[in-house]
């Protein structure tokens, strides 16, 4: 078998996403036929040597899962919660060693993809793949059609940065239109659907015109669904949806 690169063998066992697996050789947290590795362009042989994460070995997962959940609010979409909070994978039992797709903060509902597939899920959150995602949000007050055109054109939000400092970003162009108006209740619904993934950037989307986010919900991730899939509940990915993901990856 030919050699491959460390932080993609990492990945293609379930630990974690590729960009993660890096870090982890960088902390020196990976050995390598019992010797710690720092260097990103070390290769090996998955069939001789021997890989330690942790101290224990990590070996590659012949079969891989692509599981669809319809999320709940109050669930976070990380693998270890320092907080102990309630986490999807408390929902999603299965055998294999699964990870979130991207994220959800916790009061967001909706689509969220989770595998083993380490590579599949560097590829599909790489920023270069535009992968649409689509919401339903409600929020306070009555929108314009001013507003829905900035939110198209692209508005300023700040965005955190590893230190803790913060700097604005623009926000790429959005395909929005108004769901509903409630003039009695002074609330709007929104359909957003964006391609990027900035922390919770569709309610930053919304502050940066006025408007206070009530209610959000991610129906869709590049055209597959939850509307048929009760929240809470799971589902595995069909073969067709698979490729519809990484087709233009």
């Amino acid at each position: 078998m030919e050699e491959i690169r460390l932080q993609k063998y990492i990945a293609d066992c379930g630990i974690t996403s590729r960009r993660k697996a890096e870090e982890l050789i960088k902390q020196g947290k990976i050995k390598v036929n019992g010797k710690v590795i720092t260097e990103l362009g070390t290769k090996i042989n998955p069939k001789e040597d021997i890989v330690l994460y942790n101290n224990k070995e990590i070996k590659n997962k012949e079969k891989y899962v692509y599981i669809l959940l319809n999320k709940p609010i109050g669930y976070v979409t990380t693998v270890k919660d320092q907080f102990n909070r309630d986490s999807v994978l408390d929902l999603v039992k299965v055998k294999e060693r699964i990870v979130p797709v991207g994220r959800l903060d916790m009061y967001t509902s909706g689509a969220l993809i989770l595998t083993n597939d380490g590579d599949f899920v560097y590829k599909v959150t790489h920023p270069k793949h535009e992968i649409d995602k689509t919401y339903t949000v409600t929020i306070k007050g009555i929108v314009t059609n001013e507003e829905v055109e900035r939110l198209r054109k692209g508005v300023q939000i700040e965005e955190k940065q590893n230190l803790g400092n913060q700097k604005t970003y623009i926000t790429k162009p959005a395909k929005v239109k108004i769901l509903k108006i409630d003039k009695e209740k002074n609330q709007s619904r929104l359909e957003i659907i964006i391609h990027e993934g900035k922390n919770r950037q569709v309610r930053k989307m919304c502050e940066a015109i006025n408007h206070k986010v009530l209610a959000l919900h991610r129906s869709e991730i590049a055209g597959i669904g939850v509307k048929d899939l009760e929240l809470g509940k799971w589902r595995y990915l069909k073969d067709n949806e698979i490729k519809k993901l990484t087709c233009n990856i």
